[in-house]
């Protein structure tokens, strides 16, 4: 079984795969690509959970920022041990539009939802700092994406659904971002050779010869 790209993360990973996402778009864009040789890449995407404030509705989900830190590291030395060669690129949190989940806090419960966010973009940034630090501490690549996002005019309804989770607009900020870094590395779609040959490459009266030649 070849290698693949490994996409580590929470819901916000987890819903890349739905029509529009990011990893569904990854996935077509190295679709049928042969990375049965290096390179071999994974994303971490975590921060968003984590920021997640102590005393708040979330709270379950709140991990000190130390910690969180802590966490990106053990599974970087992790992937570095089974894989020296793995390129692995570190993604921060998006940033939180604080209006918007409140108002997601009151669509589920009226009225009575409570004001104080339980996650706020500074201290949503403050993860994302320490992911950006961390990340130049181990020497791998990363994707400021609470950064970049906000470098767009009306980014809190642009880019998050729910003051939270991606739009596609959203979704394709991140897409841009994992592809423009895969691409500085070594790992360019476009250049990477197919699996299997094209269609146009194989003769009819001898499929076979295409298939010899490809395994060459």
């Amino acid at each position: 079984m070849r290698p693949a790209i490994v996409l580590f993360g929470d819901s916000i990973t987890q819903q890349s795969f739905q029509p529009g996402g990011w990893g569904a778009a990854l996935a077509d864009a190295y679709s049928r690509q042969d990375s049965s040789k290096p390179p071999v890449a994974a994303t971490i995407f975590f921060g968003a959970n984590d920021a997640a404030l102590s005393g708040r509705t979330s709270e379950h989900q709140h991990v000190p920022v130390d910690e969180y830190k802590e966490n990106l590291k053990k599974i970087v030395h992790h992937l570095k041990k089974s894989s020296p060669t793995m390129l692995i690129v570190l993604i921060t949190p998006p940033p939180v539009d604080e209006e918007g989940r409140n108002e997601y806090a009151r669509s589920l419960h009226g009225k009575s939802a409570r004001e104080l966010p339980e996650r706020t973009n500074e201290v949503t940034g403050t993860y994302a700092q320490q992911c950006v630090q961390l990340a130049n501490e181990l020497g791998v690549r990363t994707i400021d994406v609470w950064s970049k996002m906000q470098e767009t005019e009306g980014w809190q309804k642009k880019f998050l659904s729910d003051g939270l989770h991606l739009t596609p607009e959203g979704n394709a900020v991140v897409y841009q971002e994992v592809v423009r870094v895969f691409s500085e590395a070594w790992l360019h779609a476009e250049e990477m050779p197919y699996d299997f040959p094209h269609h146009s490459e194989i003769d009819g009266s001898n499929p076979k010869k295409a298939f010899e030649q490809r395994c060459l």
